[in-house]
């Protein structure tokens, strides 16, 4: 083992004393009583006999400082895709220069696998929008076509009307002349139109933020629940969820699988009000100093009042438990569903005041243009787009790789 402190030649012209001997008390003193380094300091190391004064002894190497790392050097949090909890360590050299290394930034591959998913989620209204442009010419067919294409992919009369006529006037604007022109400008368009809904969801404003998630049956809500609470757990949110679908058979069961494979708390109760199980959940998330508390809530239909009402009352309770709570109000819903997700946003934003959604089931038969609805009639911020089952397959909304997957 290396010393950290510097030993120094005796003088030559200061004698050895050689005489004395060690006796067995002063040896047993010596090891119960431990060296002080202040002491050791002061006293010069014993000089063999049989060295010369005039030749120095061997001298230890020293031991190579380690120098601190810089405060610029040091590992930085690293929120997007992983946990600090996943960060893995460096080579083991010593203590003092061991190092935490961040993991890989996201590669493109797995960009380009997401891509890939969404274009095959939409492959259906792709197809019937791309094939109109192959040899078309710029005339009043191009754009029948087009208008059917937009109303069969649910995009509805008004936002189908708005893009055509919107199309019409950059065509003739820009002088465009070629049918690849014109689908770009329809691209650009449809970006328009859909980048108010692209928004972040905002983290950290409250703690606990208490999520309402509502829904009808069978739109994938819990699902979409235990998805979310794995997107946030990436960004080093701690999690607790509420089982307050206290109507549908095994929901609380099922949201409890989601709990344990996030590792997540789930307040549950066998049999109860809904609204009593997510006001116990409200405390039990400011009494633990959570992030984010996400409330499951009953499936329903908007066109069933006395069951809406209930909603209400869920919102109310929420709100006595935490004053400015609930923070987010989201709603999901089916991408399949066509204009009746138009109604449903509606119904339950007028009801609740919704302030997100969560677009689910965009993978393989779902025509993606309800979106282009949803952005003309009632513009909800879309937080997130679910393409399969899989938890990587629920990813923040993107006006612009929505529209490539489209017109791409």
């Amino acid at each position: 083992m290396f010393s950290f402190f510097k030993r120094f030649k005796k003088p030559a012209d200061e004698p050895l004393d050689t005489s004395a001997e060690e006796t067995p008390e002063a040896a047993e003193d010596e090891e119960a009583s431990p060296p002080v380094i202040e002491a050791e300091l002061d006293r010069e190391p014993a000089v063999d006999a049989a060295i010369p004064a005039e030749t120095p002894p061997p001298a230890e190497p020293e031991a190579e400082a380690i120098p601190a790392p810089a405060a610029d050097d040091a590992p930085k949090p690293y929120w997007q895709g992983r946990t600090q909890s996943q960060w893995v360590r460096g080579p083991e050299t010593d203590e003092a220069s061991e190092e935490i290394v961040p993991p890989p930034l996201p590669d493109a591959a797995a960009k380009k696998s997401w891509m890939s998913r969404l274009r095959h989620g939409l492959s259906k209204t792709s197809s019937s929008l791309t094939g109109i442009f192959v040899g078309a010419k710029i005339d009043e067919d191009l754009y029948e076509e087009l208008e059917t294409a937009l109303l069969m992919s649910d995009a509805g009369v008004d936002a189908t009307e708005f893009l055509l006529e919107s199309l019409r006037e950059k065509v003739r604007a820009e002088r465009l002349t070629d049918a690849s022109q014109v689908k770009a400008a329809l691209r650009a368009l449809l970006v328009d139109l859909l980048r108010p809904l692209e928004k972040s969801l905002m983290l950290g404003r409250a703690q606990p933020l208490v999520m309402m998630i509502a829904g009808v049956n069978g739109v994938g809500k819990t699902t979409s629940i235990g998805k979310l609470a794995k997107h946030l757990q990436s960004f080093n949110q701690s999690v607790l969820l509420a089982a307050g679908d206290t109507f549908r058979a095994a929901a609380r069961e099922q949201l409890t699988v989601w709990g344990e494979r996030n590792n997540v708390t789930v307040i549950a109760q066998e049999s109860g009000d809904a609204a009593a199980v997510i006001f116990d959940a409200v405390g039990a998330a400011r009494a633990r100093k959570i992030d984010v508390m996400m409330a499951d809530t009953a499936g329903r239909l908007p066109t069933q009042l006395h069951l809406m009402e209930e909603l209400r009352k869920v919102r109310r309770v929420i709100a006595k438990a935490m004053p400015d709570a609930p923070h987010e109000v989201l709603l999901v819903i089916d991408a399949n569903t066509g204009q009746n997700a138009l109604a449903q946003v509606k119904a339950f934003d007028d009801a609740l005041g919704l302030t997100g959604l969560i677009v689910t089931k965009l993978d393989g038969t779902a025509k993606g243009g309800i979106l282009a609805a949803i952005a003309r009639q009632r513009p909800i911020p879309v937080y997130f787009i679910g393409v399969g089952e899989k938890v990587e397959d629920l990813q923040p909304f993107s006006a612009e790789e929505f529209a490539d997957a489209l017109l791409g």
